[in-house]
């Protein structure tokens, strides 16, 4: 019996890895593509077999991606919209969790709850009457109008997770500070927010995707040129320049690296909040 357990606890774990190999491979192997492609001259594009190791690689296409059309100034816009954004969605939320795990007042449940009743609308239902407010608020062909609505929406997802994470600091910790005179502001940036860096890091990199990848709402209320944003800017792009794959793949490869980038920071607390999440759960 111990041996037949013992092969079926292999033959298990063999099968999770190569489950887990054929899904990393899945999801990998478009992206290596896209990456070969961008090396590639506009002459070995369609090559039959496809060679993920470019034979005559050349940082042309990313030249030319980073040159032309404006890219770099859209490149500029959604760094500046998405850092920003980022910044003071999870700020806000941290404050709003705080209030939500650590206070009792009136309604305070019932608050909550339409808080996440936000998150089961769809978001193309709000989309017009998103529009009308930032139309009554002169909002259309503005960053800002960006942000503003970008930290909104983010706020109710960053509040659930954040309000479960600050329940779980000891109060005894708060109420040391307590004793000491602090109050409730400066307990919240000099305790909660150190300790919930896991957290705050898991918030802040799906805002930052979120808001980095954000295509119909920037779509909607964008249309000087100036304004524009790198994903309109890469549609925009890959319609001018529909036969140099190579180029369009160079600009999107740019458009990738800001989220590598962002992860990379800041995987360590980002796991760690991901761990924390799943044994509170």
């Amino acid at each position: 019996m111990i041996v037949g357990s013992k092969k079926r606890q292999i033959t298990f774990r063999v099968l999770r890895y190569v489950t887990l190999i054929v899904g990393a491979a899945i999801m990998i192997i478009p992206f290596l593509y896209l990456f070969a492609t961008s090396f590639k001259p506009q002459l070995y594009l369609f090559e039959i077999p496809p060679q993920f190791i470019p034979k005559h690689p050349t940082l042309s296409n990313y030249t030319d991606a980073w040159t032309s059309n404006s890219f770099g100034h859209y490149f500029a816009n959604s760094v500046f919209v998405s850092v920003i954004s980022t910044v003071f969605a999870a700020l806000l939320s941290a404050m709003m969790a705080y209030a939500f795990a650590r206070f009792n007042f009136k309604g305070q449940n019932i608050m909550f709850w339409l808080l996440l009743v936000g998150l089961m609308v769809p978001g193309m239902m709000l989309l017009i009457p998103q529009y009308l407010l930032a139309n009554q608020l002169h909002l259309i062909n503005s960053l800002i109008g960006l942000i503003l609505f970008y930290v909104a929406t983010n706020l109710a997802f960053n509040t659930f997770l954040l309000r479960g994470f600050f329940e779980e600091i000891p109060w005894e910790l708060e109420e040391a500070m307590i004793m000491d005179g602090a109050g409730a502001f400066r307990r919240f940036w000099r305790l909660i927010l150190p300790l919930s860096r896991p957290a705050l890091a898991t918030v802040g990199i799906f805002t930052f995707l979120a808001c980095w990848d954000e295509y119909v709402w920037a779509l909607t209320i964008i249309n000087d040129p100036d304004k524009r944003t790198l994903p309109i800017a890469i549609s925009v792009f890959q319609g001018q320049h529909l036969t140099n794959w190579g180029l369009v793949f160079a600009a999107s490869t740019i458009a990738i690296v800001p989220v590598i980038v962002v992860f990379a920071l800041f995987q360590r607390q980002f796991i760690r909040g991901l761990s924390a999440d799943a044994l509170k759960g």
